[in-house]
Parts: structure tokens; sequence; C-alpha cells
């Protein structure tokens, strides 16, 4: 790094130079580049084969700002191509980033350094604010579409939007303008270890369509997206601790952004802690408490919402998650979610339903005609506590297209309470084409379990607590078939409401002789 001209200042620019030693350690056949204790400022850096990049301690690679707009250099331009209709640009393009690569393989990025997106965009506008900041948002809008952080110029093109409303161009950022801290797409054998991310913009870490992935022993403290891994396979997360309260924390999807159509596939996630304290709070220690939005703060664990290539084979065990929503299973774009298993997980100060399950019609893929699956999903050993109360667990396909075949055992649920007669009384909407996030149903009308639109469903040791008084049942069931309940547990266990033409097989539950329905 110094014999190519690095400085470690903060002030001068050091692009030129690590591109430089990352290209001759390539040329060489391969290594590792060191970057010692320093900040080193930088616009996007370009991987290659067969390269680490090493930060040792003390060592800061800091995103630095775009030039002012109309001015050259920056981040690289974003790559050419056909418009993107079925995807939006952050997930699209991957070369504005601070760092990225394409069709590489055996790369590895580790720490025990750090990397500060402070120039990066989160979204729509040139640069992020400060962390700890956050836009004044309008009433109701999601994260996910969040308005941009700042003013951004005018785009000349309105980019001749699809169906699904891209390209448009308030979700293209101009050239030189960089919106995420590692971004990769087609490569094989990737490992990113022992790093530090703090405010990494849209995505700290994006990996695209990229096979044998581990990222182990991360921390990231980010103002949008986590850890994004978009239809890849054999991949492996660990050890990991993320917080971001304005998006989801660890998010499992299986796009067309990276410009074909395939599932994500064995994936495990594995003793890792997600939350939505305000952002930089984790990384110092204070974990700020501030809910600035309705829903309260992401920083979940996800599978969706970009689903048009399937899931299949995920595992996810021995996660907490703390001051954030709750585990969100979600196949809305007309592809299978099958064969997922999840065990042990502790949520403390759950925003919404601790577990969300979902089919969905809004078909956001080629040739997609017809909801996906959701089929073989496992949920165990999970302790819910101090949950919001709009919602417990939640599970809900469409009529014709049921969830089928999940088995929830050994699962504490304590809820806040507050629910009404007259949220009792709800028809929850069906939604079929919206955005699949609980509170967009608004309140249920059961405050422990609700069910509707499901087949071959099996409950077993089920504990439903109260924390104050709530005037709901404690589940619901609507259009389930074939549904097996054993040892449900709780003050108002027993109350439960089931529509006409569900069969419910009860048995061993507080409050309810064992019957057949």
């Amino acid at each position: 790094m110094r014999r190519f001209g690095a400085t470690g200042n903060g002030r001068t620019l050091d692009t030129v130079a690590l591109n430089a030693t990352i290209a001759a350690a390539h040329a060489a056949g391969g290594g590792t580049v060191v970057l010692p204790a320093g900040d080193y400022l930088c616009h996007s850096i370009r991987l290659q084969s067969w390269i680490t990049l090493e930060l040792r301690a003390g060592a800061t690679l800091i995103a630095a700002d775009p030039p002012p707009a109309g001015q050259p250099g920056g981040y690289d331009a974003p790559e050419d191509g056909p418009p993107n209709h079925y995807q939006d640009f952050g997930h699209s393009r991957f070369r504005n980033s601070l760092i990225w690569g394409e069709h590489l393989e055996g790369v590895t990025i580790r720490g025990p350094g750090r990397i500060y997106g402070r120039g990066l965009s989160r979204g729509n506008g040139r640069i992020a604010l400060p962390a700890g900041q956050v836009a004044p948002q309008p009433p109701g809008h999601l994260p996910d579409v969040l308005e941009a952080d700042g003013d951004f110029p005018p785009f000349p093109d309105p980019l001749h939007p699809g169906p699904f409303g891209y390209p448009h161009a308030k979700d293209t950022l101009p050239a030189g303008v960089g919106n995420k801290a590692i971004a990769l797409r087609a490569c094989r054998q990737v490992t990113i270890r022992d790093l530090t991310i703090l405010h990494g913009g849209h995505f700290a870490i994006l990996a695209a369509a990229c096979d044998q992935v581990v990222i182990d022993g991360v921390f990231i403290d980010t103002n949008r997206d986590g850890i994004d891994i978009d239809a890849c396979a054999n991949v492996r997360i660990a050890h990991c601790s993320v917080n971001s309260p304005w998006d989801d924390g660890i998010c499992i999807k299986s796009s067309c952004g990276f410009g074909g159509l395939r599932p994500v596939e064995n994936v495990t996630v594995s003793d890792c802690y997600v939350s939505g304290f305000t952002e930089g709070t984790l990384y110092d220690g204070t974990r700020e408490r501030v809910i600035r939005h309705r829903g309260g703060p992401i920083g979940r664990i996800k599978l969706g919402t970009e689903a048009s290539g399937g899931f299949r084979n995920i595992a996810i065990t021995n996660c907490i998650f703390e001051f954030c929503r709750g585990l969100a299973l979600e196949q809305v774009d007309g592809a299978p979610m099958e064969d997922v298993v999840v065990s042990n997980l502790t949520l403390r100060e759950v925003m919404n339903a601790p577990i969300f399950i979902r089919v969905g019609a809004r078909l956001r893929a080629p040739g997609a005609r017809m909801p996906g699956t959701a089929a073989r999903i496992a949920i165990s050993n999970v302790i819910a506590y101090d949950v919001a109360p709009e919602h417990g667990i939640f599970i809900a396909g469409l009529p014709g297209h049921p969830v089928t075949d999940v088995r929830l055992a050994s699962i504490q649920l304590h809820g806040r309470g507050g629910g009404t007669r007259a949220d009792a009384a709800r028809t929850v909407p069906e939604l079929p084409a919206g955005y699949p996030e609980p509170m967009l149903f608004g309140t249920l009308p059961a405050w422990g379990l609700y069910v509707r639109h499901a087949a071959r469903i099996q409950v077993r040791d089920l504990s439903l607590h109260l924390l104050g008084p709530d005037e709901r049942p404690a589940i619901a069931l609507d259009d389930v078939s074939a549904a097996d309940l054993a040892g449900i547990r709780g003050p108002t266990a027993g109350d439960w409401t089931v529509s006409p033409g569900s069969t419910v097989r009860a048995h061993d539950c507080d409050g309810r002789p064992d019957a057949i329905t």
C-alpha cells in the first residue's frame, strides 16, 4: 500500500494507490493486500480474484464524499445494461460501491479493522445524513421506500418505469455516487470475516448470485440493510451482530437484481444478534431506544420480500432479536419457499409479529402468474418477550393458496396486551398484492396465534402469556384445514375462534376439551 503511494491520513484520496496494489497482487497470482493502522479515504475499490483485503487493527477504510453534482470522478459508474423492470436500482447495480467485485473467485475481506461508509448514499440522496439522523418521513411510509436523505438533482429522462415502477428516476443515482459498502455479484469462494462496518449505505454487504459464501464475526451498525444474501447458494452466516433500525438486519432474498432468476438455497444463519437501536448506539454501547415511525424499528432476520427465484434449504438457529421486528418468512413473487428450519431464538421488545409466514401475490418476477408456496417449515424453541399488541404469531396464505405443512413447537410468547373488543371483531384485509409487512394488516383479532388460509398446521407446547389485559381471544383460525394443536397453555389459552369450515384437532389444551371441529 505505502509503496504505491497510500497515505492513510484520512484527508488524501487513497483510491488509486489501493487499486494499484490490488492489481499488482493479482498480476503476481494473488496475495494479501494489507491496510495498516490509519484512515484510508477512498472511492470505489475493485477486487480481483485470489485477493485478500486485510484491514489491520486501527485501520479504517472511509467512503469519501462524492464529487459535487456534475463534476467528474467519485465512485465507479453503475453498470450499463438494459433497464430492470422487476427490481430497484440498489439491488441491480454493483459497481457504484465502496468495495465491489464481479465474476471473481477466492476473495476475502477481513479485519479486525473497520469500514466507515461516511460518504455513501442510503438510497435516493447523493449522501446519507450523518449517523443517527434520518430525514422526516411521510406518514405511513415503510422504511424500504424512504424518501431521499437529502436533495437529489432532477433527472432529464423519467426512465420509462415498468409495471412495478422500475426503473424510476428517483430510484436512480448518478455516476459518481456510491450506495453500498461491499457489493459482490456472481463470485465464488467469498469470505468476509472479523470486520466492523459502520453507516453502510443502502447495503452494508450485498452478495448476489454468489456461491460458497462465508460471513463470520462481522459487526454492523448501519443506516439501512445490514447483510443481504440474494440468489446465492451455499452460504454460512455466523457470529454476526447487526444493528439496522431503518431496514432489515440479515435478509435472505432471491430477486432479479443480478440480471437473472435463481433460487437462494443451502443457507445457514447461526449465533447472530439483530437489533433496531438508534444507529451507532450498538457500537458505542448505549443502545438508544427511539421509535420514530409506525411499526417501530426493523433490524430483523427475514426471507423476502424479493422472492422471485424462491427459497429452499434454509436453517436459522441460535439467534437473538432485541428491540426490533420479528422473524419474517415471505413468499410473494410466485416461487416456492420450502424446507426452512428455525430453532433456538430469543426475541425481546418485539415491534410486530415475532413469527410471520406469508404467501402473497405481488408476482414481481418474469412470467409469474400464480402465487407461490410456503411449505415444510419447522420453527421450535422460541421465546418472545414484550411483544407489541398488534400481532402475535401470524401465518397467512391466500384463498386457494394456503401455507402448508408448518410445525411450531416449544414456543413461549409474552404479549404486551392492550387489544380491545373492536380489535377482536376486525376483518383482516387480504392484501394479496400488497407489501408483506405485518403492520399493514392492522391489529389482528387474536393476540397469541392468528392463522388464515393454511393447511396441515401442527402446534405443540405453545405457552401464551399476557403482560397486560387484552380483550381479544388468544387464538383465531380462519380457513384452516387439518390443524393439530396440543399443549396450548396460558391465562386465556382456551379462548379460541375457529371459522366455519375449518378442521382443527385440539387436545391437552388449557380450557378446552379434546375435540375435532
